[in-house]
């Protein structure tokens, strides 16, 4: 079955910088575009980032526009969320997620995808 484990999440301080991974199983993943979305406390679920199946196409939400960047690795079956100038407001739960459909160029809304992780906690101190 299709798995999806994101890691890289910890405690880092306000300015600071994490790199999210998010490990695909079970499915082909240079098919797939992926995402990225996040879940602060008390908050809905929501979009950050997507990039298509190749790589040559991204998005972002212009809360972590010119500080995040995804990236993905075809190879390794892995997307990656780069995160600089993290801000107290960037604590949140980080899941990445897909369609059931490869290929999909849809819109990113939470109810549109399919699969998810389980999330990695980020906590952004002060």
């Amino acid at each position: 079955q299709v798995q999806l484990v994101e890691s890289g999440g910890g405690l880092v301080q306000v300015g600071g910088s994490l790199t999210l991974s998010c490990a695909a199983s079970g499915l082909p993943f240079s098919a797939y575009a992926m995402g990225w979305f996040r879940q602060a406390p008390g908050k809905e679920r929501v979009f950050l980032s997507s990039i298509n199946w190749g790589g040559s196409s991204t998005d972002y939400a212009d809360s972590v526009k010119g500080r995040f960047t995804i990236s993905r690795d075809n190879a390794k079956n892995t997307v990656y969320l780069q995160m600089n100038s993290l801000k107290p407001e960037d604590t949140a739960v980080y899941y990445c997620a897909t369609d059931r459909s490869p290929y999909y160029s849809g819109s990113w809304r939470v109810s549109d995808m399919y699969y998810w992780g389980k999330g990695t906690l980020v906590t952004v101190s002060s």
